[in-house]
């Protein structure tokens, strides 16, 4: 896997200070992407064991809230193979911060009817997920006003509660993370 970027203080992908990890390629190819670039699998510079020290060391101050996935397409099987274990090691360091991803894939169409390739990783990512917003971007739909996306289309689903319920419920911002 390659990744694009590594921000260390984003503030648009989700609440307070994050550490925000853009990989790179993606296949949805949404018109309007505002990372093109990202599409591109071959695109940046190779995921490495150091680059995954890097983003949990940028996790450690205090007023980071937590740790953002985006890309291009982070949910893609490939890269989900590659996030796994920096998400493992994420919650266990800092059980007190959040995840976030987010996703061109649909939660329920996509992501938990197994259509992502194998079951058992795409499961065990979306139980180290707290918030995921899911949908891809649609240009028709852009919404400047909406908070954490960018279309109306977009869903930011609580991952836990919708994982226990067995039902989409969606993150209103008035609980953690």
């Amino acid at each position: 896997m390659n990744y694009a970027a590594i921000k260390t203080h984003d503030v648009a992908n989700g609440p307070g200070v994050r550490v925000s990890l853009f990989v790179s390629g993606c296949t949805h190819h949404c018109k309007g992407c505002f990372n093109p670039e990202t599409w591109d699998f071959a695109y940046g510079s190779p995921y490495t064991e150091e680059t995954e020290q890097t983003v949990l060391d940028a996790c450690a101050p205090d007023y980071i809230r937590g740790l953002s996935l985006l890309g291009g397409e982070p949910m893609e099987p490939e890269h989900q193979k590659a996030l796994l274990p920096l998400l493992r090691r994420f919650k266990e360091r800092f059980p007190n911060k959040s995840v976030w991803c987010y996703s061109g894939y649909d939660y329920e169409r996509d992501m938990l009817s197994g259509q992502l390739g194998g079951w058992s990783v795409t499961k065990e990512m979306l139980s180290l997920i707290d918030v995921l917003v899911d949908g891809e971007f649609r240009l028709e739909e852009k919404d400047l006003t909406l908070r954490f996306r960018g279309s109306a289309n977009q869903r930011v689903i609580d991952v836990p509660r919708s994982l226990q319920y067995d039902q989409v419920l969606l993150w209103d911002g008035s609980q953690e993370p």
